[in-house]
């Protein structure tokens, strides 16, 4: 399923990958359980956070660790804002398809940068790397992108799927029609390996509720060292 080169072996020694596979799913455009569990969600947030000043949120854990990574690349970790306009903005989590709103859920819980993918698009194995720089894909939104050196990504036989900056491609996307799922974690250097492993879970309870009879296909969490 993956390989990890050499030169992020090199880079970023003690980063992290998740990876969650799953089979046997649907992803309706709507879910009234997940909906509910979505609301819950927000609500929890809010009572966690609300009290607490937006200089302390980028000082908190997984946060901060990520907010270093992005600094480098002058970028803001999105799910920092993601966070800020429920917890702070009273916005709710994006209205998209199930499998994705289900993602959205738990990175927001957990705090964890994940990609998801159309299992059976992908050519596999995928392929952990560190960008050189002169690497482009297409984005979800279909722009494309040339990568800046030095960012974690992901490919697979055909071409990147992923990166940290500038997340998933449009070739692997989650559709309608998707019934087998990949997510992918980006843990840089900081991220407990436990902490991972605790957000793929995560994932895959919110993806169960959406579809009972999925079946996990792999749950695991790569070390680059390894």
């Amino acid at each position: 399923m993956l390989i990890i080169s050499d030169e992020i072996k090199k880079v970023y020694p003690e980063a992290l990958l998740g990876i969650l596979a799953i089979r046997n799913v649907c992803n309706p455009k709507k879910h009234e359980e997940l909906d509910r569990c979505k609301l819950e969600l927000e609500n929890n947030l809010r009572e966690k956070y609300a009290g607490l000043d937006k200089t302390y949120l980028k000082n908190m854990e997984p946060i901060k660790t990520y907010n270093n990574y992005y600094k480098r690349f002058n970028k803001t970790y999105h799910v920092l804002l993601q966070l800020d306009s429920i917890v702070f903005k009273n916005k709710s989590i994006p209205k998209v398809a199930s499998l994705v709103e289900a993602m959205f859920m738990a990175e927001l819980k957990n705090l964890l940068l994940t990609a998801g993918h159309d299992l059976d698009v992908i050519d596999l194995p995928i392929k952990l790397d560190v960008s050189s720089g002169v690497e482009k894909y297409t984005q979800i939104n279909g722009q494309e992108k040339e990568l800046l050196p030095n960012d974690m990504m992901v490919s697979d036989l055909q071409g990147i799927i992923s990166s940290i900056i500038y997340g998933p491609d449009k070739r692997t996307q989650i559709k309608p029609d998707t019934r087998n799922v990949l997510f992918v974690v980006y843990a840089p250097p900081g991220i407990e390996k436990s902490k991972v492993f605790q957000h793929l879970q995560d994932i895959q309870s919110y993806v169960h509720i959406i579809a009972p009879k999925s079946e996990v296909e792999l749950l695991k969490v790569y070390e680059c060292k390894e």
